[in-house]
């Protein structure tokens, strides 16, 4: 471990000098792409730092303890630094390690979410809307963005499907293990026998691909223009402004009705178009290395049952994971930290068993 934190630290100061380099700076494109390196490694450099003065003082406690002619009250105050220091040493080490961890390239990216109400009718297209108001209000709490790309909503109120678009640097790497059968165990407000149900939806969160990723002949598309149908206020049902595009390779429509300009719905559609062929290719890749998918908490296999929202005892749990927390109204508030905090760890502890 400490050759590559010592290769990375060379890296490091070559990169700080590149950066700083006025012909470097003129390129911009490349002074970007170096910027991004190095916000990368900085942390590992950082913690690493931290970690040889702890190393430095434990050489120092032990020289101190290893002269005969040291009094005892310093000989103490030596024994407790080294202690503190090498439990200290212990704690950076291993946080060293995760540090080390192979980077989702997607980490940092943007997300698009996809929910659809599933088993259950009306019940569960109010329990895709609540899931919806979960995460974006999680979205706000982080200081991201949202924004609704498509959507279908039933006169009975709730939500059959929503498509919409999280701004917000790092929104990936805390929402991807989202992705998944979600169930709602409660008791339906038009029920009269008080007899809890059981409903699903279904959440795939998407990395939003970027135009260098996905490269889309325009050969390849078919765009129909129609007019839009449903709730909606002046123009949206009375101009042709939603937007089908087919992919013809693969055979993938998406719409897109939500804005009264047509430019902007086929703006919005090609976002998830392109966002649900990334998976694609992503999930080709993973299949090739088979043993690194087994490693994750589940990011991406929409059929998997993840999670159980049961209303009557008020509790959340992860199936994967085994975690339960027993704040469910704050949980559909958005503070969901608590949860993701414990799948980031799992995720992290799996690769590095992994490793050993």
């Amino acid at each position: 471990m400490l050759d590559k934190l010592d290769f990375l630290a060379g890296q490091y100061a070559e990169l700080n000098k590149k950066i700083s380099d006025p012909e470097v700076i003129a390129d911009q494109n490349q002074w970007r792409k170096l910027m991004k390196e190095q916000a990368h490694i900085e942390p590992i450099i950082m913690k690493y730092n931290e970690y040889s003065k702890t190393l430095n003082g434990i050489e120092d406690a032990k020289e101190m303890l290893a002269d005969k002619e040291i009094g005892k009250d310093f000989k103490e105050m030596a024994e407790a630094e080294l202690e503190e220091l090498t439990e200290k040493s212990a704690q950076q080490e291993e946080e060293l390690r995760v540090l080390l961890l192979p980077k989702d390239p997607n980490d940092d990216k943007n997300v698009i979410v996809e929910i659809r109400a599933g088993a259950g009718g009306s019940e569960a297209a109010l329990f895709a809307g609540d899931l919806f108001r979960m995460y974006t209000r999680y979205a706000e709490r982080q200081g991201w963005k949202s924004d609704i790309l498509s959507s279908s909503i039933p006169d009975i109120g709730g939500i059959k499907e929503i498509i919409f678009l999280i701004e917000g640097k790092g929104a990936y790497s805390r929402l991807k293990y989202d992705s998944g059968v979600h169930r709602v165990q409660r008791i339906p407000t038009t029920e009269s026998g008080g007899r809890i149900h059981t409903s699903t939806a279904t959440v795939a969160v998407l990395p939003e691909a970027e135009d260098v990723e996905i490269d889309i002949n325009a050969n390849d598309l078919r765009v129909d223009v129609y007019r839009s149908s449903g709730n909606g206020g002046q123009c949206v049902n009375t101009t042709d402004s939603a937007v089908r595009i087919t992919h013809l390779p693969t055979g993938m429509v998406v719409t897109c009705q939500d804005e009264k300009s047509q430019l902007k719905n086929k703006d919005k559609a090609l976002k998830v178009l392109k966002s649900r062929l990334l998976e694609i290719e992503q999930q080709k890749q993973a299949s090739e290395i088979a043993e690194d998918r087994k490693s994750q908490v589940g990011t991406g296999d929409r059929s998997e049952r993840i999670r159980t929202y049961n209303f009557p005892q008020g509790r959340i749990s992860d199936h994967r994971i085994g975690l339960t927390v027993y704040q469910l109204e704050a949980f559909l508030d958005g503070d969901i930290d608590e949860m993701i905090n414990a799948l980031v760890t799992s995720d992290q502890a799996a690769k590095l068993k992994q490793q050993s």
